[in-house]
């Protein structure tokens, strides 16, 4: 049946009960008594209605906090569909809540910095990468402008052009970002950054490595050929100059090969999918191995000597052996003739610990922080006259980032260099 046939069906029941009881009131007790009665329950019917009016009406001024009568009559049918439609309200808010509270996560966990903003630019929300990159703090800047927040001139000229279909490239805070501004409401904008510091870093030091290669490898290629040319034009070229002409391309061609195993650790090291070998390190033995090649390429030029009292370790065999090999190396290549080379290996409460110490030429402050990058060399005459590819500081680098080690360079300039690595207690041997 129809809400409002039930009304009026209720309501004609009620004045026709009101009616009925008045008139029977009148025929036995007089007219007067009955109209007086009829009278009576009709003002008290209206009454009752005006009384669930102002109930209603308090409950629509604050419905959260007031509740609802049980009602009476037609009255019933109102205040249970109004109850419905307040539960029903209420499970919507709640859905809502839940979405916007999943809305605001999933913005949270983005990469990229995410900021909402009113028409004019005034910040209703952002996600902690926007604040990290944009300097921001929704606390304290909420309501405020963001072209007031963020006050750089390009920046700026972007919001005012509204040019958004072009995103805007802005170097700000010291990181280089991608700004795009996106309108999803009539009233609401998206703010959105994303960071390239690191990739524009990367594709950097590729174009370095592509040309720092490129200049190695050209250097030897140059002297091969030249040679290659000379002895294909002159038939008889003396035997002895013949001689010294291959003994330098031999000595180039393995420099190019030392060059190119080098590149190929440096790629193995860095791929994700060259997992790290768990195997027992003989530690005495090994150094005792690296120590014995050291003074074959010191030819007895310098004092070489191993202090060992540590402990065996656990790692790729192959991979510590190539760092610390490039360690001891390296100071047999930048210690003049007549010094000396220290290799000691000792327990610590940090863990174990190595370290090569000479009394070479010593390294400037101002250089130490780069020396692992590749190519980078302090001196660049002397690494080609030590046949060096400089590319050994980068492969301990990684190989120390694979097994959780810090390397720590201490060198005074005329006095010696001393290259300590620290390796983790989880690598000790458990016994």
């Amino acid at each position: 049946m129809r809400p409002h046939l039930i009304f009026w069906i209720s309501a004609l029941v009620r004045i026709v009960l009101i009616l009925a009881g008045a008139g029977l009131c009148g025929h036995f007790w007089g007219a007067k008594l009955g109209f007086a009665l009829a009278a009576l329950g009709m003002l008290a019917l209206v009454i009752m209605q005006l009384q669930y009016l102002l109930s209603l009406s308090d409950w629509l001024e604050n419905p959260s906090s007031t509740r609802l009568p049980d009602g009476w009559g037609a009255w019933t049918e109102i205040f249970s569909r109004l109850y419905k439609l307040r539960r029903e309200d209420e499970k919507n808010q709640a859905e809502l809540a839940e979405w916007l509270a999943r809305f605001r996560q999933a913005m949270t966990l983005l990469p990229d910095g995410v900021v909402i903003m009113d028409d004019v630019m005034f910040l209703e929300w952002c996600n902690p990468i926007a604040e990290h990159h944009l300097g921001l703090d929704l606390k304290r800047d909420k309501g405020m402008r963001v072209t007031n927040l963020v006050r750089t001139p390009e920046f700026i000229d972007y919001i005012i052009l509204g040019r958004y279909d072009t995103p805007l490239t802005l170097t700000f805070r010291e990181r280089k970002l991608i700004v795009h501004i996106i309108p999803f409401e009539n009233r609401r904008q998206i703010l959105v950054t994303h960071d390239v510091t690191e990739s524009e870093r990367i594709d950097m030091m590729r174009r370095d490595f592509i040309a720092n290669a490129s200049h190695e490898l050209r250097t030897p290629l140059t002297v091969i050929n030249g040679f290659l040319e000379i002895a294909s034009m002159q038939t008889d070229e003396n035997v002895s100059i013949m001689s010294s002409h291959l003994k330098l391309m031999v000595e180039q061609g393995q420099r190019m090969q030392r060059l190119v195993e080098d590149m190929l650790t440096l790629s193995r090291l860095e791929s994700a999918e060259f997992q790290v070998r768990s195997e027992t390190i003989d530690m005495q033995m090994m150094l005792k191995h690296i120590v014995q090649e050291a003074q074959a390429l010191s030819a007895g030029k310098h004092q070489i000597a191993l202090d060992f009292s540590g402990p065996n370790i656990q790692g790729s065999s192959d991979e510590i052996r190539s760092a610390i090999s490039n360690l001891v190396t390296n100071a047999v290549r930048y210690t003049p003739e007549g010094g000396s080379i220290t290799v000691a290996w000792h327990a610590g409460e940090k863990g174990p610990k190595l370290s090569v110490q000479d009394t070479g030429i010593g390294i400037s402050s101002e250089h130490i922080s780069r020396l692992t990058e590749r190519f980078y060399r302090v001196d660049k005459s002397r690494s080609r006259e030590t046949q060096g590819t400089g590319l050994g500081l980068a492969i301990v680098k990684h190989v120390l980032l694979r097994h959780n080690a810090q390397l720590v360079i201490e060198s005074t300039p005329g006095v010696g260099s001393k290259f300590c690595v620290q390796f983790p207690v989880s690598r000790l041997i458990e016994s």
